[in-house]
């Protein structure tokens, strides 16, 4: 059965314009295209596009992915595959989720107490957390997910972590701030949204409506507005809004 790019772009979630991109660099080619030049999909590319969904979910990389497609010989192989990866993301969630609900614990009777957090064992607060989660799911900025995987195709393993662990503790910055009754537009939120920009703009030119759309995404994309829901309930909502108010104010 065809379908048009529309349909496909409605049923999976990704835009046309991602489609497009996957077609251009020779990851997912349509089945053909209309007498109007239009693309339409059948089921052999509906499996193929579930299987870069997937991937992409995992945190790989458009290149790797690219990669897996073309070695693979059998589709039941290859899923089989997938769903070994997944029941291995899962087990990170369930440790994620243990991680946080520690961490919790410990932020509350540091409180109750009246005494500064302590932290008896440190590591334990990006139990896990993987890097590569915080670069997943890009699906929808292909050009700034391009980017983010060269740099990290050139860092070592402590730059890596080095930046995991800078990271998490903006999120949980950014949730305390959200905890201490600070609105999206305070000026300390802001300072935390201005260092995360600063950071997407050493790896490429991020213009406001693209800033936008990645706050957006904090909510509408399941696998981000699950990371930072993670951290605390409400927080996707409150990323957003505080890009918004920071794309508006400084990037006009």
């Amino acid at each position: 059965m065809r379908r048009p790019i529309s349909d496909v772009a409605r049923m999976s979630g990704v835009t046309a314009r991602t489609l497009r991109h996957y077609d251009e660099i020779g990851l997912l080619r349509p089945a053909g295209t209309s007498t109007g030049g239009h693309r339409y999909y059948e089921e052999p590319q509906l499996l193929v596009l579930q299987q870069i969904l997937v991937l992409r979910a995992l945190g790989v990389g458009l290149p790797e992915i690219g990669r897996i497609l073309s070695d693979q010989t059998d589709e039941v192989d290859a899923l089989r595959s997938h769903l070994r990866r997944l029941l291995t993301e899962r087990d990170r969630l369930d440790a994620l989720a243990d991680t946080v609900s520690r961490t919790i614990t410990e932020v509350e009777q540091a409180r109750k107490d009246g005494r500064p957090v302590t932290i008896n064992r440190p590591e334990n607060l990006f139990e896990g957390v993987q890097p590569s989660h915080y670069e997943a799911n890009m699906r929808d900025f292909p050009e700034l997910a391009e980017a983010v995987g060269r740099r990290a195709a050139t860092m070592s393993r402590d730059d890596t972590e080095a930046a995991h662990r800078d990271r998490t503790a903006r999120m949980i910055r950014l949730a305390e701030l959200m905890a201490a009754g600070h609105p999206a537009d305070a000026a300390p939120v802001q300072a935390e949204i201005d260092a995360q920009y600063r950071a997407l703009t050493e790896l490429r030119s991020v213009s406001a409506d693209e800033y936008r759309g990645i706050g957006r995404a904090c909510v509408d994309n399941d696998a981000w507005r699950g990371a930072y829901e993670a951290i605390a309930p409400g927080l996707a909502s409150y990323q957003r809004d505080a890009i918004e108010a920071y794309a508006t104010a400084r990037l006009g």
